[in-house]
This record gives C-alpha cells, sequence and structure tokens, in this order.
C-alpha cells in the first residue's frame, strides 16, 4: 500500500532546478532514497522500490553518485578472506 507524502518547495526553487512538478516528485524520491541506503536505513531492494527503478538501475544510480553498495571495509574484507 502506497502512501502520499507532501513536501513543500517553492516554484521559484523548481523553476531553478528546470524541472517540472513530476520531475521534481521523482527526484525527491530518488535523492531520498539513495540517502536512506547510504544511511543503511533501507535495502537496496526497499530503496529501489521507493526511488521506482528497478534494482539493478538503483546500484547503477549509487555509483553515478559514489555511494558504496557494500559497507564492508577493506580491512574487514582481508580478515574474512584470512579466516578470520
Amino acid at each position: 500500500m502506497e502512501e502520499v507524502l507532501t513536501i513543500q518547495v517553492s516554484q521559484e526553487i523548481r523553476e531553478m532546478l528546470n524541472r517540472t512538478p513530476e520531475e521534481m516528485a521523482r527526484d525527491v524520491r530518488l535523492y531520498a532514497a539513495l540517502m536512506l541506503f547510504r544511511l543503511g536505513k533501507l535495502s537496496s531492494g526497499a530503496a529501489a522500490e521507493m526511488a521506482g527503478v528497478p534494482r539493478v538501475t538503483f546500484l547503477d544510480l549509487c555509483a553515478e553518485y559514489d555511494i558504496p553498495i557494500s559497507q564492508i571495509t577493506g580491512v574487514d574484507l582481508q580478515k574474512e578472506l584470512a579466516g578470520g
């Protein structure tokens, strides 16, 4: 079940960004999903659903915006591969 959330954005800001109301809504959904994923609040699947795009597309967008898709560090990976 989807819910409708309303945010107020001035027409001036929307026009500065050169976006239609529909484009602005899509952008805000995408940016919110990217940020919630980056913060670890949503899985990539849930964030993709929120953004309204397939998961593979969402992961490509993460790369485009320099958002890591894994939280594991290089040190953690080395420990894991060393068996410890």
